[in-house]
């Protein structure tokens, strides 16, 4: 991981969630002696295969999301879908 989002081939891809948009919220590190220094703190990302549209797909999910239920998580394996699941 780099300072500023994980990098994908040449592209710098955002600090975003998929599903609600959280992204870094930036402030200050503040000392003992009260100096400030700028920081940023990041959302905790996974990764996770997900069930969209009724089809396989990787995102990049917070893990509040994934804790509310808010992602349906594929189960392991090439991509096939089992019909119980898409209705949920």
């Amino acid at each position: 991981m780099y300072r500023y989002g994980i990098t994908k081939g040449n592209l710098l891809m955002a600090n975003r969630c998929d599903i609600c948009g959280k992204g870094p919220v930036t402030g200050h590190r503040i000392s003992h002696a009260h100096n400030l220094n700028k920081r940023r703190w990041m959302p905790n990302l996974q990764r996770v295969n997900a069930i969209v549209d009724g089809k396989k797909k990787k995102l990049r999910v917070c893990t509040r999301c994934l804790r509310s239920g808010k992602v349906v998580k594929a189960p392991p394996g090439r991509g096939i879908v089992p019909a119980e699941t898409e209705s949920a």
